[in-house]
């Protein structure tokens, strides 16, 4: 599978270390996850803490080929801004659909999941589907 065919991650956090370091975590946890495109958007322009609508619709583009582009986020001002960018249209490419997931977890059942080259109805549920997994 190619990576022009797959559907896109868009990881959303307050932290840029965060967002980062869930990209990276999943994509190693994924084993063919490596060819998934992921995005990092996390903190804001100037280094500090916060959600950047700038910086989110950026990710998006970045790892858009055309297959639909799964975002998901940690908490608070994350969701408030990635729900804002997709009400008001026209700043994430199309297709892009805001998942309720764990950020964690979610984030690797996704990235798993794109690299099978499942379709992004099927990338969200698996992410969704992390609300399930038990720890004890």
């Amino acid at each position: 599978m190619s990576e022009r065919n797959l559907v896109g991650i868009v990881l959303v956090s307050h932290s840029a270390e965060v967002a980062a370091s869930v990209a990276r975590l999943a994509k190693k946890l994924a084993g063919g996850g490596a060819q998934v495109p992921v995005a990092p958007a996390g903190g804001t322009e100037g280094g500090g803490f916060g959600t950047s609508a700038a910086l989110v619709a950026a990710a998006a583009a970045s790892v858009d080929r055309g297959n639909g582009v799964a975002v998901l986020t940690d908490l608070g001002s994350a969701i408030l801004t990635v729900k804002a960018l997709l009400t008001e249209g026209g700043e994430l490419p199309d297709r892009t659909r805001m998942v309720d997931a764990p950020f964690v977890e979610g984030a690797v059942a996704a990235v798993v999941t794109a690299a099978t080259g499942a379709d992004l109805a099927a990338v969200e549920a698996a992410a969704v589907e992390a609300y399930t997994y038990r720890k004890v």
